[in-house]
């Protein structure tokens, strides 16, 4: 994504754009995340913490995010902590099982049958 700020006055516009592809530019797992993490980003607040993970995915074209939500709560049982169509932007949250399991059933489908581009999945 390219960012530009133009000023104008007192006032400033920022344009953002998208390179065009079809792409998984970030999959990461964070496994037993701190707990201040879920209510930062707005999750859940009353998971259990023992085993949880939180995962980051995001797309390109953006509008895939949607797919890519339908897969992974679908492969694993995993929940849907945020989409956004406009970014491209998922986030996933359950067990480290669970979030390994969607976000590697989702990256295997944007590769397999969309012919993505698609990073390593990452895992701190």
């Amino acid at each position: 994504m390219n960012e530009d700020r133009v000023y104008s006055e007192d006032r400033m516009r920022i344009i953002q754009e998208t390179v065009p592809g079809k792409q998984i530019t970030l999959a990461h797992i964070i496994a037993s995340p701190e707990p201040i993490l879920y209510k930062k980003l707005g999750l859940n607040p009353s998971v259990d913490y023992n085993g949880a993970a939180i995962g980051i995915i995001t797309l390109c074209p953006s509008e895939t995010a949607i797919i890519a939500g339908d897969i992974a709560i679908k492969a694993s049982g995993a929940e849907l902590g945020f989409l956004d169509r406009f970014s491209g932007t998922l986030i996933i949250t359950g067990t480290i099982s669970q979030v390994d399991a969607s976000i590697r059933a989702l990256t295997d489908y944007c590769e397999e049958k969309l012919q993505f581009t698609v990073c390593e999945i990452t895992k701190t």
